[in-house]
Protein backbone atom coordinates (compact mmCIF):
# COMPACT_ATOMS: atom_id res chain seq x y z
CA UNK A 1 0.00 0.00 0.00
CA UNK A 2 1.35 3.40 -0.93
CA UNK A 3 2.08 6.00 1.74
CA UNK A 4 0.05 8.55 -0.20
CA UNK A 5 -2.65 8.78 -2.85
CA UNK A 6 -2.22 10.77 -6.05
CA UNK A 7 -5.00 13.05 -7.31
CA UNK A 8 -5.60 15.27 -10.31
CA UNK A 9 -5.56 18.18 -7.94
CA UNK A 10 -3.70 21.47 -7.54
CA UNK A 11 -3.02 24.30 -5.11
CA UNK A 12 -6.64 24.56 -3.93
CA UNK A 13 -6.92 20.85 -3.09
CA UNK A 14 -5.43 21.35 0.43
CA UNK A 15 -7.77 22.80 3.05
CA UNK A 16 -8.08 26.57 3.34
CA UNK A 17 -6.56 27.67 0.04
CA UNK A 18 -8.28 29.76 -2.63
CA UNK A 19 -6.92 30.74 -6.00
CA UNK A 20 -7.85 32.41 -9.27
CA UNK A 21 -6.55 32.79 -12.78
CA UNK A 22 -7.89 35.63 -14.91
CA UNK A 23 -7.16 37.61 -18.07
CA UNK A 24 -5.89 41.02 -17.00
CA UNK A 25 -4.77 42.22 -20.43
CA UNK A 26 -0.99 41.81 -20.26
CA UNK A 27 -1.47 39.13 -22.92
CA UNK A 28 -3.81 39.66 -25.84
CA UNK A 29 -6.34 37.03 -24.83
CA UNK A 30 -5.10 34.22 -22.56
CA UNK A 31 -5.19 34.20 -18.75
CA UNK A 32 -2.24 36.13 -17.34
CA UNK A 33 -2.85 36.81 -13.63
CA UNK A 34 -2.78 34.21 -10.83
CA UNK A 35 -3.54 34.74 -7.17
CA UNK A 36 -3.05 32.15 -4.40
CA UNK A 37 -4.34 32.89 -0.91
CA UNK A 38 -4.61 30.97 2.35
CA UNK A 39 -7.43 31.59 4.80
CA UNK A 40 -4.83 31.89 7.57
CA UNK A 41 -1.14 32.87 7.71
CA UNK A 42 1.27 30.12 6.64
CA UNK A 43 4.72 28.84 7.31
CA UNK A 44 6.56 29.65 4.10
CA UNK A 45 9.68 28.64 2.24
CA UNK A 46 11.17 29.72 -1.07
CA UNK A 47 14.08 29.06 -3.40
CA UNK A 48 15.03 31.52 -6.14
CA UNK A 49 17.07 31.79 -9.33
CA UNK A 50 20.87 31.94 -9.11
CA UNK A 51 21.03 34.30 -12.10
CA UNK A 52 22.73 37.52 -10.96
CA UNK A 53 20.53 39.47 -13.37
CA UNK A 54 17.54 38.41 -11.29
CA UNK A 55 14.20 40.05 -11.91
CA UNK A 56 12.54 42.66 -9.71
CA UNK A 57 9.91 40.23 -8.32
CA UNK A 58 12.71 37.93 -7.14
CA UNK A 59 14.48 40.81 -5.37
CA UNK A 60 11.30 41.87 -3.58
CA UNK A 61 10.03 38.38 -2.75
CA UNK A 62 13.36 37.26 -1.30
CA UNK A 63 13.00 40.05 1.25
CA UNK A 64 9.39 39.33 2.17
CA UNK A 65 9.90 35.59 2.59
CA UNK A 66 12.67 36.13 5.15
CA UNK A 67 9.99 36.37 7.85
CA UNK A 68 8.97 32.78 7.12
CA UNK A 69 5.31 33.80 7.28
CA UNK A 70 3.16 34.39 4.17
CA UNK A 71 -0.50 34.31 3.23
CA UNK A 72 -0.59 34.94 -0.52
CA UNK A 73 1.24 34.94 -3.84
CA UNK A 74 0.44 37.21 -6.80
CA UNK A 75 1.77 36.09 -10.18
CA UNK A 76 1.58 37.50 -13.68
CA UNK A 77 2.61 36.01 -17.01
CA UNK A 78 3.40 37.82 -20.25
CA UNK A 79 5.90 40.24 -18.71
CA UNK A 80 8.92 39.15 -16.63
CA UNK A 81 9.56 42.57 -15.05
CA UNK A 82 13.25 41.71 -15.49
CA UNK A 83 16.06 44.13 -16.40
CA UNK A 84 13.67 47.00 -15.73
CA UNK A 85 15.81 48.92 -13.23
CA UNK A 86 14.58 50.59 -10.06
CA UNK A 87 11.16 51.18 -11.60
CA UNK A 88 10.76 47.42 -11.92
CA UNK A 89 11.40 47.03 -8.20
CA UNK A 90 8.87 49.74 -7.40
CA UNK A 91 6.34 48.05 -9.70
CA UNK A 92 6.86 44.69 -7.99
CA UNK A 93 6.32 46.30 -4.60
CA UNK A 94 3.21 48.05 -5.92
CA UNK A 95 1.83 44.69 -7.08
CA UNK A 96 2.29 43.36 -3.54
CA UNK A 97 0.75 46.44 -1.93
CA UNK A 98 -2.26 46.40 -4.27
CA UNK A 99 -2.83 42.71 -3.56
CA UNK A 100 -2.48 43.15 0.19
CA UNK A 101 -4.87 46.08 0.24
CA UNK A 102 -7.49 44.22 -1.79
CA UNK A 103 -7.20 41.22 0.55
CA UNK A 104 -6.98 43.36 3.71
CA UNK A 105 -3.78 41.67 4.88
CA UNK A 106 -0.25 42.93 5.51
CA UNK A 107 2.03 43.53 2.52
CA UNK A 108 4.76 41.58 4.31
CA UNK A 109 2.65 38.44 3.95
CA UNK A 110 2.58 38.58 0.12
CA UNK A 111 5.22 37.65 -2.46
CA UNK A 112 5.16 38.41 -6.17
CA UNK A 113 6.29 36.46 -9.21
CA UNK A 114 6.42 37.32 -12.92
CA UNK A 115 7.24 35.46 -16.11
CA UNK A 116 7.34 36.47 -19.75
CA UNK A 117 9.27 38.89 -21.94
CA UNK A 118 12.40 40.46 -20.43
CA UNK A 119 13.17 44.19 -20.50
CA UNK A 120 9.65 45.58 -20.94
CA UNK A 121 8.17 47.92 -18.29
CA UNK A 122 5.16 46.58 -16.44
CA UNK A 123 1.84 48.08 -17.65
CA UNK A 124 0.82 48.91 -14.11
CA UNK A 125 -2.65 50.28 -14.80
CA UNK A 126 -3.52 46.98 -16.47
CA UNK A 127 -1.77 44.98 -13.75
CA UNK A 128 -3.56 46.70 -10.85
CA UNK A 129 -6.96 46.25 -12.50
CA UNK A 130 -6.05 42.60 -13.06
CA UNK A 131 -5.15 42.15 -9.40
CA UNK A 132 -8.58 43.42 -8.38
CA UNK A 133 -10.16 41.06 -10.90
CA UNK A 134 -8.12 38.16 -9.51
CA UNK A 135 -9.19 38.95 -5.95
CA UNK A 136 -12.85 39.00 -6.97
CA UNK A 137 -12.44 35.65 -8.73
CA UNK A 138 -10.86 33.82 -5.77
CA UNK A 139 -12.37 30.38 -5.24
CA UNK A 140 -11.69 27.13 -3.40
CA UNK A 141 -11.96 25.53 -6.86
CA UNK A 142 -9.73 28.09 -8.59
CA UNK A 143 -6.55 26.03 -8.81
CA UNK A 144 -7.07 24.95 -12.42
CA UNK A 145 -7.45 28.54 -13.62
CA UNK A 146 -4.40 29.53 -11.57
CA UNK A 147 -2.29 26.85 -13.28
CA UNK A 148 -3.36 28.10 -16.71
CA UNK A 149 -2.66 31.76 -15.97
CA UNK A 150 1.06 31.24 -15.20
CA UNK A 151 1.75 29.64 -18.59
CA UNK A 152 3.87 31.29 -21.31
CA UNK A 153 5.11 28.98 -24.07
CA UNK A 154 3.84 25.99 -22.10
CA UNK A 155 1.56 23.72 -24.11
CA UNK A 156 -0.23 22.36 -21.03
CA UNK A 157 -1.01 23.34 -17.46
CA UNK A 158 1.00 21.44 -14.83
CA UNK A 159 -0.56 20.41 -11.54
CA UNK A 160 -0.69 17.56 -9.02
CA UNK A 161 -2.00 16.76 -5.53
CA UNK A 162 -1.42 13.97 -3.02
CA UNK A 163 -3.17 12.94 0.17
CA UNK A 164 -1.71 11.06 3.12
CA UNK A 165 -2.50 10.41 6.76
CA UNK A 166 -0.42 12.00 9.52
CA UNK A 167 -1.41 11.47 13.17
CA UNK A 168 -4.75 10.14 11.94
CA UNK A 169 -5.43 13.43 10.10
CA UNK A 170 -5.79 13.80 6.34
CA UNK A 171 -2.94 15.91 5.00
CA UNK A 172 -2.92 17.23 1.43
CA UNK A 173 -0.11 18.64 -0.70
CA UNK A 174 -0.93 20.35 -4.00
CA UNK A 175 1.16 22.09 -6.61
CA UNK A 176 1.21 23.92 -9.92
CA UNK A 177 4.18 24.82 -12.11
CA UNK A 178 5.12 26.46 -15.37
CA UNK A 179 8.13 26.06 -17.57
CA UNK A 180 8.93 25.04 -21.11
CA UNK A 181 12.07 26.82 -22.25
CA UNK A 182 15.06 28.57 -20.62
CA UNK A 183 15.22 25.59 -18.27
CA UNK A 184 18.58 24.69 -16.73
CA UNK A 185 19.79 23.23 -13.42
CA UNK A 186 19.83 25.85 -10.65
CA UNK A 187 16.34 26.67 -11.88
CA UNK A 188 15.27 28.52 -14.96
CA UNK A 189 12.15 30.08 -16.45
CA UNK A 190 10.19 27.89 -14.16
CA UNK A 191 7.79 28.71 -11.41
CA UNK A 192 6.52 26.18 -8.92
CA UNK A 193 3.97 26.90 -6.21
CA UNK A 194 3.09 24.25 -3.64
CA UNK A 195 0.46 24.46 -0.92
CA UNK A 196 -0.22 22.12 1.96
CA UNK A 197 -2.49 22.05 4.98
CA UNK A 198 0.05 20.21 7.14
CA UNK A 199 1.01 21.70 10.49
CA UNK A 200 4.79 22.00 10.12
CA UNK A 201 7.77 23.67 11.73
CA UNK A 202 9.04 26.51 9.54
CA UNK A 203 12.75 25.69 9.74
CA UNK A 204 12.00 22.06 8.90
CA UNK A 205 10.00 23.14 5.84
CA UNK A 206 12.73 25.46 4.63
CA UNK A 207 15.47 22.86 5.10
CA UNK A 208 13.69 20.19 3.11
CA UNK A 209 12.43 22.49 0.36
CA UNK A 210 16.07 23.34 -0.35
CA UNK A 211 16.97 19.64 -0.34
CA UNK A 212 14.05 18.74 -2.63
CA UNK A 213 14.96 21.57 -5.00
CA UNK A 214 18.51 20.27 -5.32
CA UNK A 215 17.18 16.79 -6.15
CA UNK A 216 14.40 17.83 -8.55
CA UNK A 217 14.20 21.30 -10.13
CA UNK A 218 17.99 21.68 -10.08
CA UNK A 219 18.32 18.37 -11.92
CA UNK A 220 16.29 19.29 -15.00
CA UNK A 221 17.39 20.91 -18.24
CA UNK A 222 15.70 21.87 -21.48
CA UNK A 223 18.20 24.22 -23.09
CA UNK A 224 20.94 25.17 -20.66
CA UNK A 225 19.75 28.75 -20.05
CA UNK A 226 19.27 29.85 -16.44
CA UNK A 227 16.55 32.49 -16.30
CA UNK A 228 16.05 35.68 -14.33
CA UNK A 229 12.73 34.92 -12.66
CA UNK A 230 12.71 31.40 -11.21
CA UNK A 231 10.94 30.68 -8.00
CA UNK A 232 9.78 27.75 -5.95
CA UNK A 233 7.52 28.69 -3.05
CA UNK A 234 5.66 26.57 -0.50
CA UNK A 235 2.85 27.67 1.82
CA UNK A 236 1.76 25.46 4.76
CA UNK A 237 -1.28 26.66 6.71
CA UNK A 238 -1.58 23.95 9.39
CA UNK A 239 -5.33 23.38 8.92
CA UNK A 240 -4.96 19.59 8.74
CA UNK A 241 -4.62 19.65 12.52
CA UNK A 242 -1.79 17.13 12.89
CA UNK A 243 0.85 17.46 15.59
CA UNK A 244 3.69 19.66 14.37
CA UNK A 245 5.80 18.00 11.67
CA UNK A 246 9.50 18.31 12.49
CA UNK A 247 12.72 16.31 12.66
CA UNK A 248 11.43 14.27 15.60
CA UNK A 249 8.00 13.41 14.22
CA UNK A 250 7.55 9.62 13.90
CA UNK A 251 5.99 10.03 10.42
CA UNK A 252 8.64 12.40 9.11
CA UNK A 253 9.80 10.04 6.36
CA UNK A 254 6.25 9.43 5.19
CA UNK A 255 5.67 13.16 4.74
CA UNK A 256 9.01 13.75 3.03
CA UNK A 257 8.32 10.94 0.56
CA UNK A 258 5.05 12.63 -0.49
CA UNK A 259 6.64 16.10 -0.48
CA UNK A 260 9.43 14.85 -2.74
CA UNK A 261 6.97 13.19 -5.11
CA UNK A 262 5.10 16.46 -5.71
CA UNK A 263 8.29 18.36 -6.57
CA UNK A 264 9.71 15.58 -8.74
CA UNK A 265 6.41 15.24 -10.62
CA UNK A 266 6.26 18.98 -11.35
CA UNK A 267 9.93 19.08 -12.38
CA UNK A 268 9.55 16.14 -14.75
CA UNK A 269 6.34 17.59 -16.20
CA UNK A 270 8.21 20.79 -17.04
CA UNK A 271 10.77 18.77 -18.99
CA UNK A 272 8.07 16.79 -20.80
CA UNK A 273 6.70 20.11 -22.01
CA UNK A 274 10.10 21.38 -23.14
CA UNK A 275 9.88 23.69 -26.13
CA UNK A 276 9.79 21.55 -29.26
CA UNK A 277 10.71 18.41 -27.29
CA UNK A 278 10.08 14.97 -28.80
CA UNK A 279 12.03 12.89 -26.25
CA UNK A 280 11.98 12.71 -22.45
CA UNK A 281 15.42 11.69 -21.19
CA UNK A 282 16.18 10.41 -17.70
CA UNK A 283 19.86 10.11 -16.81
CA UNK A 284 20.78 7.95 -13.84
CA UNK A 285 24.33 7.73 -12.51
CA UNK A 286 25.39 4.76 -10.41
CA UNK A 287 28.40 4.06 -8.22
CA UNK A 288 29.98 7.52 -8.36
CA UNK A 289 32.53 8.63 -5.77
CA UNK A 290 30.36 11.55 -4.59
CA UNK A 291 26.81 12.84 -5.08
CA UNK A 292 28.32 16.01 -6.52
CA UNK A 293 30.17 13.97 -9.15
CA UNK A 294 26.98 12.13 -10.04
CA UNK A 295 25.02 15.35 -10.43
CA UNK A 296 27.74 17.15 -12.41
CA UNK A 297 27.99 14.35 -14.93
CA UNK A 298 24.20 14.21 -15.32
CA UNK A 299 23.97 17.94 -15.95
CA UNK A 300 26.79 17.77 -18.48
CA UNK A 301 24.99 15.04 -20.44
CA UNK A 302 21.63 16.80 -20.34
CA UNK A 303 23.09 20.15 -21.40
CA UNK A 304 25.10 18.87 -24.33
CA UNK A 305 23.62 20.13 -27.58
CA UNK A 306 25.30 17.26 -29.42
CA UNK A 307 23.76 14.68 -27.11
CA UNK A 308 20.35 16.36 -27.30
CA UNK A 309 20.37 16.52 -31.11
CA UNK A 310 21.50 12.89 -31.30
CA UNK A 311 18.43 11.85 -29.33
CA UNK A 312 16.23 13.97 -31.59
CA UNK A 313 17.72 12.20 -34.60
CA UNK A 314 17.41 8.81 -32.85
CA UNK A 315 21.12 8.31 -33.37
CA UNK A 316 22.95 6.02 -30.91
CA UNK A 317 26.06 8.20 -30.89
CA UNK A 318 27.61 6.96 -27.63
CA UNK A 319 30.76 9.03 -28.17
CA UNK A 320 28.78 12.23 -27.54
CA UNK A 321 27.56 10.97 -24.16
CA UNK A 322 31.01 9.84 -23.10
CA UNK A 323 32.52 13.10 -24.33
CA UNK A 324 30.09 15.18 -22.25
CA UNK A 325 31.05 13.21 -19.15
CA UNK A 326 34.71 13.73 -19.98
CA UNK A 327 34.48 17.53 -19.85
CA UNK A 328 32.12 17.63 -16.87
CA UNK A 329 34.97 18.06 -14.40
CA UNK A 330 34.27 14.70 -12.76
CA UNK A 331 37.26 12.49 -11.99
CA UNK A 332 36.66 8.97 -13.28
CA UNK A 333 38.53 6.03 -14.78
CA UNK A 334 37.73 5.32 -18.42
CA UNK A 335 38.36 1.59 -18.09
CA UNK A 336 35.63 1.30 -15.44
CA UNK A 337 32.73 3.27 -17.00
CA UNK A 338 29.75 1.65 -18.69
CA UNK A 339 26.67 3.23 -20.31
CA UNK A 340 23.31 1.69 -21.21
CA UNK A 341 20.32 3.09 -23.10
CA UNK A 342 16.88 1.78 -22.14
CA UNK A 343 13.27 2.27 -23.18
CA UNK A 344 10.17 0.20 -23.84
CA UNK A 345 12.10 -0.98 -26.91
CA UNK A 346 14.68 -2.77 -24.78
CA UNK A 347 18.05 -2.25 -23.11
CA UNK A 348 21.37 -1.91 -24.95
CA UNK A 349 24.81 -1.51 -23.38
CA UNK A 350 26.55 1.01 -25.62
CA UNK A 351 29.78 1.48 -23.61
CA UNK A 352 31.77 -1.09 -21.61
CA UNK A 353 35.15 -0.34 -19.99
CA UNK A 354 35.18 3.06 -21.72
CA UNK A 355 34.76 1.63 -25.23
CA UNK A 356 31.92 0.98 -27.63
CA UNK A 357 30.35 -2.46 -27.42
CA UNK A 358 29.69 -3.04 -31.12
CA UNK A 359 25.95 -3.17 -30.52
CA UNK A 360 23.58 -3.88 -33.40
CA UNK A 361 22.06 -0.77 -34.99
CA UNK A 362 18.71 -2.57 -35.20
CA UNK A 363 18.72 -3.00 -31.42
CA UNK A 364 19.54 0.64 -30.67
CA UNK A 365 16.92 1.77 -33.20
CA UNK A 366 14.25 -0.10 -31.20
CA UNK A 367 15.31 1.72 -28.05
CA UNK A 368 15.55 5.21 -29.53
CA UNK A 369 12.26 5.26 -31.39
CA UNK A 370 10.37 5.58 -28.08
CA UNK A 371 9.57 8.90 -26.41
CA UNK A 372 10.91 8.04 -22.93
CA UNK A 373 14.58 7.03 -22.85
CA UNK A 374 16.79 6.19 -19.87
CA UNK A 375 20.55 6.72 -19.89
CA UNK A 376 22.29 4.69 -17.19
CA UNK A 377 25.91 5.59 -16.45
CA UNK A 378 27.85 3.32 -14.09
CA UNK A 379 31.19 4.69 -12.90
CA UNK A 380 31.98 1.53 -10.91
CA UNK A 381 34.05 3.59 -8.49
CA UNK A 382 31.88 4.35 -5.44
CA UNK A 383 28.35 4.01 -4.06
CA UNK A 384 26.67 7.38 -4.75
CA UNK A 385 23.75 7.79 -7.16
CA UNK A 386 21.66 10.60 -8.67
CA UNK A 387 18.98 11.20 -11.31
CA UNK A 388 18.21 14.06 -13.67
CA UNK A 389 15.80 14.79 -16.49
CA UNK A 390 16.00 16.55 -19.81
CA UNK A 391 14.80 16.47 -23.39
CA UNK A 392 16.06 16.55 -26.95
CA UNK A 393 16.73 19.64 -29.06
CA UNK A 394 14.54 19.84 -32.14
CA UNK A 395 13.86 22.08 -35.13
CA UNK A 396 10.77 23.39 -33.36
CA UNK A 397 12.83 24.69 -30.42
CA UNK A 398 14.60 27.07 -32.81
CA UNK A 399 11.30 28.12 -34.40
CA UNK A 400 9.68 28.85 -31.03
CA UNK A 401 12.57 30.88 -29.65
CA UNK A 402 13.47 32.59 -32.90
CA UNK A 403 10.06 34.27 -32.86
CA UNK A 404 9.49 34.60 -29.08
CA UNK A 405 8.99 38.39 -29.05
CA UNK A 406 6.88 38.39 -32.21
Amino acid sequence: MKDFKIYEGNITTPKGFRASGVHAGIKKSKKDMTLIVSDVPCEAAGVFTTNKACAAPVIVSKENIKTGKLQGIIVNSGNANACTGQQGVLDAKEMIDATAKALNISSEKIIVSSTGIIGVPMPMSIVKAGIQKAVEALSYEGGKDAAEAIMTTDTMAKSIAVKLEIDGKEVTIGGIAKGSGMIHPNMATMLSFVTTDINIEGDFLRKYLKEMTNKTYNMISVDGDTSTNDMVAVLANGLAGNSTMNENHPQKDKFLKAFYFVHEYLAKTIVRDGEGATKFIEVEVLNALTVEDARKSIKSILNSSLVKTAFFGEDGNWGRILCSIGYSGVDFEMQKISICLCSEGGRVKIVEAGQGTGFLEADIDKVLKHQDINVIVDFNMGVETAKGWGCDLSYDYVKINGAYRT
